[in-house]
């Protein structure tokens, strides 16, 4: 009788299959391992590119609005809002009161100053969309102004909505 016989081909594809199975484990532990060891100190330029690619671009505020709150008068949202800046000329604002700083302003026009207020200017940022509604900064650029020297009437309220 013949004796069984080895099959070459068999040994050969056991060594491949054991070859490759050893070499994707180490490929893998290279892959994970290309982000450096756990616990080592990152690259600041990695870092900070990481950051400009995530920074805000934008963000939204919703408010709500008190419809039968009373309108605040221009004194009002002067003190609360206009203030700050125009009490002491921060930022080259318009001192309060100053004549000579508020004259070239006045020259504008009064819906020239609210757009100005409403929008921004300068160092000055956009007042509209605020605590106050466009109405009330409007009285306010009326008080601040004529405090200036300028001759302004007072904004009247809106009619109220008809239902």
């Amino acid at each position: 009788m013949n004796a069984p016989q080895k099959n070459a081909g068999s040994s050969s594809s056991k060594t491949f299959f054991l070859l490759a199975t050893i070499a994707g484990l180490g490929l893998s532990a290279a892959l994970v391992n290309i982000g450096g060891p756990s616990g080592s100190v990152p690259s600041t330029t990695s870092d900070l590119a990481k950051a400009q690619r995530l920074q805000k671009v934008g963000s939204v505020t919703l408010k709500t609005v008190q419809k039968d709150r009373p309108l605040a008068t221009g004194e009002e949202v002067y003190k609360a809002q206009c203030a700050a800046c125009h009490a002491a000329g921060i930022s080259g604002a318009p001192i309060f009161g100053n004549a000579d700083a508020w004259g070239p302003r006045l020259g504008q026009g009064f819906e020239a100053l609210v757009q100005s207020a409403l929008h921004g200017k300068g160092a000055m940022s956009a007042q509209s969309g605020g605590q106050f509604t466009d109405f009330e900064i409007s009285r306010a650029v009326a008080y601040v102004a004529n405090a200036g020297g300028g001759k302004f009437a007072d904004p009247q309220a809106p009619a109220a909505e008809e239902k």
